[in-house]
């Protein structure tokens, strides 16, 4: 991340709507679908109840259902997609759940490692999360007077953002459709490093 004369920033994570695949807790990863109904409607509630934070930009993943829910939460603010931050490539896990892999012995020894090995034909966590950090400097970057800024993207692209800047578990950063963090980074004294606080949205 570049060094920049202001002090703060606010960073308003919020993983997209709920879809069909989430729903049915499938791996829904480089497929594109649309928000459901129901995850719309659950959205707009919680939007007309003020639950989401003013922002003066919003930073997207190009997915679809990434555009559709900063289409609806933050219809008028300027949007900007960043490429990196589409979600973990889940290889021949994709479109599947639980049911449907819970007798592939690939599948055990991916809940086996706590979810370190790469997907079968898929991504790995750590080059999921490399990429995910290069999006955040791209964000970075292309940041000029915005202090608050909403960035809406999937849930794995929250974990690898969060634990790499937070640290802690990877999964310590799980939220649902809709859900996430507020996190404010203040630069600290010595100008080079950010200082980071976190609550859930």
């Amino acid at each position: 991340m570049r060094n920049r004369t202001e002090n703060q920033i606010t960073l308003i994570f919020i993983r997209h709507g709920e879809t069909a695949a989430n729903k049915e807790q499938r791996y829904l990863g480089r497929t594109e679908e649309a928000l459901s109904l129901e995850g719309r409607e659950k959205l707009l509630q919680a939007y007309r109840q003020s639950h989401y934070p003013e922002a003066e930009m919003v930073f997207i993943s190009p997915m679809r259902r990434c555009r559709e829910t900063a289409r609806l939460l933050y219809p008028l603010v300027p949007k900007k997609e960043i490429p990196e931050w589409v979600e973990m490539d889940f290889g021949d896990f994709e479109g599947k759940n639980y049911e449907d892999l819970k007798d592939d012995e690939r599948y055990q020894e991916w809940i086996d490692s706590n979810g370190t090995l790469p997907f079968p034909n898929g991504e790995s966590r750590e080059a999921f999360m490399k990429r995910c950090m290069q999006g955040m400097d791209r964000m970075m970057q292309l940041l000029q007077e915005e202090r608050t800024v909403a960035v809406i993207v999937h849930g794995g692209t929250i974990m690898a953002l969060l634990s790499s800047l937070c640290g802690g578990d990877y999964f310590d950063y799980q939220v649902r459709n809709g859900e996430g963090f507020v996190c404010s980074l203040n630069k600290n004294k010595d100008e080079e490093k950010w200082d980071i606080t976190l609550q859930r949205l």
